[in-house]
Formats: structure tokens, C-alpha cells, sequence
């Protein structure tokens, strides 16, 4: 559509193609509910109020019409499906935009992965804008499948889908000036950089926000985003499968600060997406449990990343917009009954009502490269007494524990009716014979063993178990399968979901994900006995070495706290 027409559409002078009436509009500049009709040509909004004639016209009945949600922080990868099966998942929930950081496959295949993205998303059917994934790998203290630079990042830049630099998770890097940390941070110099600094306050936050970096998403108390809000960040609020922060954090909200809060989801897995939502579930919970007023609440949905991000033609309604929308009836518990992108119809209902992209063919390369003569999970006792991985549940940050280790036979191995698992993440990117192995409480398995490719960020085969057998077992498997998650026992396979798409990813339906995660999760949970919602994605933040305070990565066990490798025994 020419801008000549769309003003013309504006005037009234040119018949717009759709016509919403008997509607109240959610507008998120003022505050205000008002009855009205919206009035659409082509992908934008001309018109709103009365007067306008269209092609088509649909009366709403009374409903209300907000603009479509925008998720300000989510990793598709962690949904397990590609981009067209995550875009089903979140469209029938009203999330028409997201902006993503796709470091997981980044980390496993590099600018590789970085394009199988972009090219997934291309021509779909939801708004998947990208920022260049800044810590690949995360630290020097594990082993990725590749290693992007500065120069590597640039490329992306001209881009239109790119907006800007990911979540820069090395803050020990920023702010004591690392060379190629400062290289990425000034690259991008120009566009958005996003943030990653759990617990950070005092010198050390200022130092790290001096860099430039604009917002963070791994509060996880009031105290913490009320700081980094105070000294100009911008807050994500973040409700994840097992990072679950927005409960804590209502408290935060308040009428002077919400322009500077934003919704996120970060890492959201298949049964979650599906039966409870996205970035509408938090909209429901904040309204509902925090008092939130509804339109403030969707506004920190819609106007509030809009703007943060520079994507100034959505995240309202209003003339020159596009024309997404989200249609509910209750405000106060607001459920997608019609979701419009780009002035098209996309679901209703909770069912898609246009056709996805086609996937893009797997053609990456094979990332299962492990060196098993390598492979040992005996560990000889070097002490009486453990480093410990303290699971806490529902965060992904640990405690770091000492306990008294059991011994049998010289060795140190798991001790069942303490909750203390014996866990080990084996390389597998460049068949390097690497090989970490600890111990971690919170887990709950009372016997067998999980494994699986899915561990931030390196994405190494991560296994943890209640003995060797199994444990072994459960490695062998993801490797058999080219990736994925197991659950075993002993010598046998009780469950397993493929996902050979870099280890991370299936591109089946997401209902059948779904459904092999679903018997993944009952085998976890009454055959092997662990107590927690989802243990899978638990142990996927267990080697992630930049949240605190004790992770397990290839190198050995991380004290996170002070940034450096330390010993198992003390």
C-alpha cells in the first residue's frame, strides 16, 4: 500500500478493507476504554472512530480490542520446536511480535544457526525480530560449538530483523573491560543492548549500566529491580518455565514506574505455551493477584516493549499502526478470542485460522561429537566433604552447598536420602574428551536418570542420576538419537523426545512435543521419583555459569560468585 493510500484510506476518502465496529478499545497512550470502530487498509489501521465505509465489516458484539502482545525476551529454542511451531503456540494466545535471542542454537552451530533462524521466521506468520546473541560462548569457563566475535555480530546488523545487541551475560567481563566484550558493546554502540546481571547492585551495577546496556530480566527480588529502575534500566519482568518471577515481583509495580516495565518469557516450554499462555498469562496473573490496573497491565505488553525497542509502528492502536490485535471479552481476564497480524484474521478461538511457513530444511550439521573412551562417572574421593549444586525450585539461581560426601569403594557417589544426585556434563561439540562432574541437591530422583542437549548455554550432554549404569545408559541415548532428553533406568530407555535440530529442537507439531515431553515428565516423575513440575528444564540451568552461585559446565564446577573453577572436594 502507497502512503498516498493509506491517508486517502484516513480520510475517508478511499473504502478501507475492514471495518471493526460494536468494539471498546484498550488505549494504552491514555489509559482509557473507549467505544469506538477501528477502520483497516492492507497491514495498518487508518481510521479510529465512526464515519468509515469498508469492503468487509464485523461487528465484535461489545468486545474489547487491544493491540497484539509483544513478548520483550524469549529464546524459541527453548520451546524445543522451530520457529513456525513456536509462532502456532503463541498466536492463539494474542502475542503477535517477539523478540528473540537465538544463543542457544548459536552457541551449538554458530552464525549457522544464527540464519536457520532468521530463515524459519522469514514470511511468517508472527513478528520474530532478533538481537545478536553477545555470548557465544557465555564464559571462557565451558566449551561451545562455536565462538562469535565481534566482527562475526556486525554482519547482522543491516539486517532489518535484527534490532539490536542480546542480553550481554558476561557482566564480570563488562565491567571489569574485557577487550572483546568492550568490542561487542561498541559495535552495536547505536542500537539497543539488552542486559543479563543477576544479584548486580552497588559500583559493580553502575559500572555495567555506564556500558550502555538498557534493561535486565534476571531480578528476582524487589529490592534488586528496584535499583537497576532507579539507576535508568528497564525492568523485564519474567514468568518461565521454571524461572517463575513475576509473582515476587508485582509488588515493583507501581503507577510512576510501569513505562519502564516490560513482560518476558524467556525460556517457556510446550505445556506451558499451550495450556496456560504467554505474555497473556502474566497480563491475567498481574491483574488478578496484583492488583495491576488491566490497562497498565497491557500496556507493559504492547506500548511499553514497543518503544523500548524502536519498533514504533506497533504495540498501540491508532492510525498508522498495524493492524494487530488481540480481541477478548473479559478485561480482567483477558483470553484471545480473535487475534488479527497485520490486518489479517491469524486464530480464533484457539485455533489458527492461517497457514504457517513451511519449515526450513534441517540441513545443519550433525552436533553430537563426543569422545567416549573419555567418558568415566566414577569419582575417586579426593576429601571427606562436596562442593554441592543447591537446586532451588522455581529459580534458576543455586545455592552453593557443603556436604559431607558418601563413600563406597573410594569412590564419591550419589546419596539418595539426602537428595544429593551425582551429575556430569560431557562435551560433545568437539569430541574434546571434557568431562565435569559434581553433585546436585533439589532434584529429587530416587532412582535411573535424566540426561539430555538442552543446558544453557553450551548445550553439552548433561546427565544426572542416582547411579553410574543409568547414567551412562541415558548418554548413550541422547547420542543415539542425535540429541534430546531420556529418562532411564538402569540399562533400560523408559522415554525419550528427539530433537535433532542442534540438539535443541523438534520439527514436529508442537502437540506432539508436547506429548513426548509429557512422558518424559511422568517417567521423571512416578518411575524415577523426582517431586519437581519439570526436572528437564531444572537441569538445563544447572550449567549455566552466569547465575549464581555454584554450576556445573565441561571445565568443572563454577563458583559463579567469584568467576572462577573450583575443586569438587574441600
Amino acid at each position: 500500500m502507497k502512503l498516498s493510500e493509506r491517508i486517502a484510506a484516513a480520510r475517508g476518502d478511499e473504502r478501507a478493507d475492514l471495518l471493526l465496529t460494536n468494539l471498546q478499545l484498550v488505549n494504552v497512550f491514555t489509559g482509557d476504554i473507549i467505544p469506538t470502530e477501528i477502520a483497516i487498509k492492507s497491514s495498518r489501521v487508518v481510521g479510529v472512530g465512526e464515519g468509515y465505509e469498508a469492503h468487509k465489516t464485523l461487528d465484535l458484539g461489545g468486545r474489547f480490542v487491544a493491540p497484539g502482545l509483544i513478548d520483550a525476551h524469549v529464546h524459541i529454542e527453548s520451546s524445543m520446536c522451530t520457529p513456525p511451531e513456536f509462532s502456532r503456540a503463541v498466536l492463539i494466545h494474542g502475542v503477535t511480535s517477539v523478540v528473540i535471542d537465538p544463543h542457544e542454537i548459536a552457541n551449538v552451530l554458530g552464525m549457522d544457526g544464527i540464519h536457520f533462524m532468521l530463515e524459519s521466521a522469514e514470511h511468517g506468520i508472527l513478528s520474530i525480530y532478533m538481537m545478536a546473541s553477545s555470548c557465544v560462548p557465555a564464559t571462557h569457563m565451558e566449551t561451545s560449538g562455536a565462538q562469535l566475535e565481534a566482527v562475526n555480530l556486525q554482519m547482522l546488523r543491516s539486517n532489518p530483523w535484527v534490532l539490536g545487541l542480546a542480553e550481554m551475560m558476561n557482566y564480570p567481563g563488562v565491567i571489569n573491560g574485557d577487550a572483546g566484550v568492550l568490542n561487542k558493546l561498541d559495535a552495536f554502540r547505536n542500537d539497543v543492548l539488552d542486559g543479563h546481571c543477576p544479584g548486580l547492585v552497588g559500583k559493580g551495577l553502575n559500572a555495567y549500566i555506564a556500558a550502555g546496556i538498557r534493561s535486565d530480566h534476571e531480578c528476582t527480588t524487589v529490592e534488586e529491580a528496584r535499583e537497576k529502575l532507579q539507576k535508568g534500566m528497564v525492568i523485564f519482568i519474567r514468568e518461565a518455565t521454571n524461572a517463575k518471577n513475576l509473582r515476587p515481583l508485582l509488588p515493583l509495580i507501581t503507577p510512576e514506574n510501569n513505562r519502564r516495565i516490560c513482560w518476558c518469557t524467556d525460556d517457556r516450554q510446550p505445556a506451558d505455551l499451550l495450556d496456560e499462555g504467554s505474555i497473556d498469562h502474566m497480563i491475567r496473573v498481574a491483574i488478578s493477584e496484583g492488583g495491576i490496573n488491566p490497562v497498565t497491565a497491557i500496556r507493559m505488553g504492547t506500548l511499553n516493549p514497543a518503544e523500548y525497542f524502536g519498533l514504533y509502528d506497533r504495540g498501540a492502536i491508532g492510525p498508522g499502526r498495524r493492524a494487530d490485535l488481540f480481541v477478548f471479552s473479559d478485561l480482567n481476564a483477558p483470553r484471545a478470542e480473535l487475534v488479527f497480524r497485520g490486518g489479517q484474521l491469524v486464530a480464533r478461538d484457539g485455533e489458527l485460522t492461517a497457514p504457517l511457513q513451511p519449515p526450513v530444511s534441517n540441513t545443519l550439521r550433525h552436533s553430537m561429537n563426543i569422545r567416549w573412551d573419555a567418558v568415566d562417572f566414577a569419582i575417586p574421593a579426593a576429601g571427606e566433604r562436596i562442593r554441592v549444586i543447591g537446586g532451588i525450585p522455581n529459580q534458576l539461581v543455586t545455592r552453593h552447598l557443603i556436604e559431607a560426601a558418601r563413600i563406597e569403594n573410594g569412590c564419591a557417589v550419589a546419596d539418595i536420602e539426602r537428595d544429593i544426585l551425582k551429575m556430569a556434563v560431557i562435551e560433545r561439540h568437539r569430541a574434546s574428551g571434557n568431562m565435569g562432574k559434581g553433585f546436585i541437591h533439589g532434584i529429587g530422583l530416587k532412582r535411573g536418570a535424566i540426561a539430555g542437549t538442552v543446558a544453557h548455554d553450551h548445550h553439552n550432554l548433561v546427565v544426572i542420576g542416582a547411579d553410574d549404569v543409568s547414567m551412562l545408559t541415558a548418554a548413550r541415548a541422547v547420542e543415539q538419537m542425535g540429541g534430546g532428553l531420556v529418562a532411564v533406568l538402569g540399562d533400560r530407555v523408559l522415554a525419550q523426545l528427539p530433537l535433532p535440530v542442534a540438539g535443541l529442537m523438534s520439527q514436529w507439531p508442537i502437540a506432539e512435543v508436547r506429548a513426548g515431553l509429557d512422558s518424559l515428565l511422568d517417567m521423571a516423575g512416578h518411575k524415577l521419583g523426582s517431586h519437581l513440575h519439570d526436572p528437564f528444564m531444572a537441569m538445563s540451568f544447572m550449567a549455566l555459569e552466569v547465575i549464581p552461585s555454584l554450576k556445573l559446565t565441561d571445565v568443572g564446577l563454577v563458583d559463579v560468585d567469584q568467576f572462577v573453577v573450583v575443586d569438587l572436594f574441600v
